[in-house]
Order: structure tokens, then C-alpha cells, then sequence
């Protein structure tokens, strides 16, 4: 049986499981409208978005991982766990050597990717055309969302017509309709996202949710869900910023056409560069103490 070197903490086991527990719990209420909306066959266009874009099921978000150097007493019931070895004493732990062999060019990625927008300033003149780019001159078919346009579909246009398209997000990018994409002054691309990825940008916020779910069990789930409340918040604010008229649903539109709107739009994408930065250094000193023990 290998022995852990780098265990700094052991957790009782009633202490763990109680944090487990409460964990499973919040990540039940916030699936709770979703799996409701499923039985009935409804959609929603903000609270499905991070289950269905990102693909993390909410069985996977309600496992509780402490993250390395966090030992669970009694936990052999985590035997075959991925990423997890049990030592002798039945204590639990994250097998910091493998993970990092496995993952290593993620793990790498991630990294210099939290650095890299890290150490620069955020843009906040985009004010959401990413979302009208998708539906720019497209067909009724074509729009990703059963939601109307609230300028209809020449107004739309007409907003994307007058405005510069600036969306530096390949993520977000690809899905701009053939016409609207040669209207971006960037070209965004997956192999220069080291170069672009700024933290004004909604869709990088949002990613930080995607890299934590990706490199668990190394990332403490505490960490998984303040950035899933992120990327939810995050998104309630560019579906209100996009061209459709949610106010059924009790979102009212951020007018990004209007100079007050943009206003509006940029003081919340301020507010939410702030927040992911701060979750941004938090996954970063994860990392950099992976890195630190096994690279």
C-alpha cells in the first residue's frame, strides 16, 4: 500500500462527511428547477446553460473533494475513486504523484492560461455583441435560442451593423454566424488563447467553473462551486445583455444599444473581472502547490 507524502491534514470522518453532506445538499437545490424543468420539458435559457454547454453532470458536482494535502479518516469507501488511494489506517487522500502524470498537460494549460490573464488589464468594450454576432443576418431556424428578439430580427442586425464587434473568447467566437465573423477585430483561435483571454471577458469568467470541474478531484469542491455561482451570475448577465426578450421569465434586458445600457453592462463586467480574478489566484495557488510537490 503506498503511503502519502504530502498529507498535511487528516479530517475525522464525522467532520468530512458532515461538509460532504452539506455539499451534496446545496448542489441538489441548485439542480432542483433543472431536473423539475426535464420531467416537464422546458427549457431555460440561463439555469440550463452550465449544465448543458459544460457537460458536468450534477452528480458530479455533488462529489465533496477536499483537494491535496486533505486526508479522510475512515474513507475506504473511496477506494477506486478516481484520483484517490487509501492507505493502510483506511485514510483517503488525493494521489497527488498520479494525478499529476495523468494530467500533467491540463494541469500545465490551466496554469499558464489563470497566469496569463492574470497579468492583464480587463477590456470592457465589448458590451455583450458576442450573443447578437450569433444571430446576425440568420435564419429563424438558425438561432440558438426559442426566445423572440427584442428589436426583432432587421433591429438586431441593424445594432451589430453600428457597433465594433470586439470579442476576444474563441469559445464564444465560433458560434458568430458566417457574416458576423469577419466584423470581430480579433480572430480568436484555441491555439492563441494564451494571447487573448483577458479578464473583462464574461465567457473566461465563466470557463473558470469548467478548468476547476475538469482537474477534480485536485480542486477542492468548495473552490468547484463558488465558481459555479460565478458562471451562473455571469450568465444571467449576458442572456439579460443579448437580444432576447427573457422578461417572461423576470429578467429585464441590459439595453447594451443605449448609452445608459452600456454603462449598466460595463459597471457589472467590472464587478465580475473583480470576482474571477479573486477565484482566478485561488485555483492558482492550487496549482502552483501541485506543482510544487510532484512537477
Amino acid at each position: 500500500m503506498q503511503t502519502p507524502t504530502t498529507v498535511l491534514e487528516v479530517l475525522d470522518a464525522p467532520v468530512w462527511r458532515a461538509r460532504a453532506a452539506a455539499h451534496a445538499r446545496s448542489v441538489e437545490a441548485l439542480t432542483a428547477d433543472r431536473l423539475a424543468r426535464r420531467v416537464e420539458g422546458r427549457t431555460h435559457p440561463v439555469d440550463d446553460f452550465l449544465w448543458e454547454y459544460y457537460a458536468f453532470r450534477p452528480a458530479q458536482l455533488a462529489r465533496w473533494h477536499p483537494g491535496p494535502g486533505v486526508g479522510l479518516a475512515d474513507g475506504q469507501e473511496r477506494e477506486g475513486w478516481s484520483g484517490y488511494l487509501v492507505d493502510g489506517a483506511g485514510t483517503a487522500y488525493l494521489d497527488v504523484e498520479r494525478f499529476v502524470q495523468r494530467r500533467g498537460r491540463a494541469l500545465s494549460f490551466v496554469r499558464d492560461l489563470l497566469r496569463a490573464t492574470l497579468s492583464r488589464p480587463g477590456r470592457f468594450g465589448c458590451f455583450g455583441l458576442h450573443e447578437w454576432a450569433m444571430v446576425y443576418r440568420a435564419d429563424r431556424e438558425e438561432v440558438r435560442h426559442d426566445w423572440p428578439l427584442r428589436l426583432g430580427a432587421e433591429g438586431t442586425d441593424a445594432v451589430v451593423e453600428s457597433h465594433q464587434v470586439a470579442c476576444s473568447h474563441f469559445d464564444a467566437h465560433r458560434f458568430f454566424t458566417p457574416e458576423a465573423a469577419p466584423r470581430n477585430t480579433l480572430r480568436p483561435t484555441r491555439e492563441g488563447q494564451l494571447d487573448l483571454e483577458q479578464p473583462g471577458c464574461l465567457h473566461a469568467g465563466m470557463d473558470l467553473y469548467k478548468w476547476c470541474f475538469k482537474l477534480a478531484p485536485a480542486v477542492p469542491s468548495d473552490l468547484t462551486l463558488e465558481a459555479f455561482h460565478l458562471a451562473r451570475d455571469i450568465r444571467e448577465l449576458d442572456m439579460r445583455a443579448a437580444p432576447y426578450d427573457l422578461r417572461d421569465l423576470g429578467y429585464e434586458p441590459v439595453r447594451i444599444e443605449s448609452t445608459e445600457g452600456k454603462r449598466e453592462y460595463a459597471e457589472a463586467q467590472r464587478g465580475f473581472s473583480r470576482r474571477s480574478n479573486a477565484l482566478r489566484r485561488r485555483l492558482l495557488e492550487v496549482l502552483d502547490g501541485l506543482a510544487q510537490t510532484s512537477w
